[in-house]
């Protein structure tokens, strides 16, 4: 329970840390390390030589093995357990770690949504199967337990596709577990840094996060993306609705790695933070 009370004075905490120092602070969040060999080139990249100070494991992805060699290999990149429940994309598929009937389709993947989703066939979505939450906590537990053996710099917990807003036993139980592990969940409390808008252009993207950097005032912010390659892996990736995959990743990379983006932090003195850093202050609050 330690942890909990912890995590709900996250944002209490933060904002008296921000108070004494009126730094601009930013956790810049790169997602879904593990799932393919292009998503973990691009986010390792984006931590060496960009501005991605933590990255989301996904456990049971094809490519989580290489992700945890690659994340030992980097001790500073600071690691969130990204606990799945949906296998969205329609060239490939995840399986659960557990026998777990209630999470899984007639062919025994993941659900592709968490919810409802007009672009799917009806019973494609978590939200419309009877899904038993024993099933849910012992996959989860399995998820997590298997990356802590593995992967040492393990911060906090966080949910692929947002499922733990799904049903309130969900949150319960996400709350519990990051709680038992010792771990923080991924509710910062910080203000969303905008980025770039849906209406950007991907060529356009670096210039839109640079003039956003420009506005930002002290405060405690939190930007996440998808960085990937644009290869023949990442191409044949998508499902309906979301086609342009590998471009649209591609270009977080490239915003995240930007030199232009990068000379712009240094300058107005942003202090590029992370989960963990998150965590050193809240225990030394304690």
């Amino acid at each position: 329970m330690k942890t909990f009370i912890i995590n709900s004075m996250m944002v209490f905490l933060s904002t008296i840390a921000f108070a004494q120092s009126h730094e601009i602070r930013l956790l810049v969040r790169a997602d879904d390390i593990g799932s393919f060999h292009a998503a973990n080139v691009a986010c390792i990249e984006s931590y060496q030589k960009g501005i991605a100070r933590s990255v989301e494991l996904m456990v049971p992805c094809a490519w989580y093995p290489e992700a945890a060699l690659l994340l030992n290999e980097n001790p500073g990149l600071d690691v969130g357990i990204h606990l799945v429940l949906t296998s969205e994309w329609s060239n490939v598929k995840w399986r659960p770690l557990t026998h777990c009937p209630s999470l899984v389709d007639s062919n025994g993947y993941f659900f592709p949504m968490v919810w409802k989703n007009d672009n799917f066939p009806p019973g494609s979505s978590l939200s419309e199967a009877n899904y038993s939450i024993q099933e849910v906590e012992a996959e989860l537990r399995a998820q997590i337990e298997l990356a802590l053996r593995q992967v040492p710099q393990i911060s906090h917990l966080s949910c692929h596709m947002g499922f733990s807003r799904l049903d309130p036993g969900l949150h319960i139980l996400y709350e519990q577990l990051a709680a038992e592990y010792e771990l923080l969940t991924e509710d910062t409390g910080f203000d969303w840094f905008r980025g770039w808008g849906s209406d950007v252009k991907p060529e356009n993207r670096i210039e839109a996060f640079c003039e956003n950097l420009e506005q930002l005032k002290p405060g405690d912010y939190f930007f996440l993306d998808h960085p990937a390659k644009d290869d023949g892996e990442m191409q044949t990736v998508g499902h309906k609705g979301y086609e342009n995959v590998a471009v649209d990743r591609e270009w977080v990379t490239r915003v995240f790695t930007s030199e232009k983006v990068k000379e712009i932090i240094r300058r107005k003195n942003i202090k590029l933070i992370s989960y963990a850093d998150l965590a050193t202050n809240l225990k030394k609050n304690e």
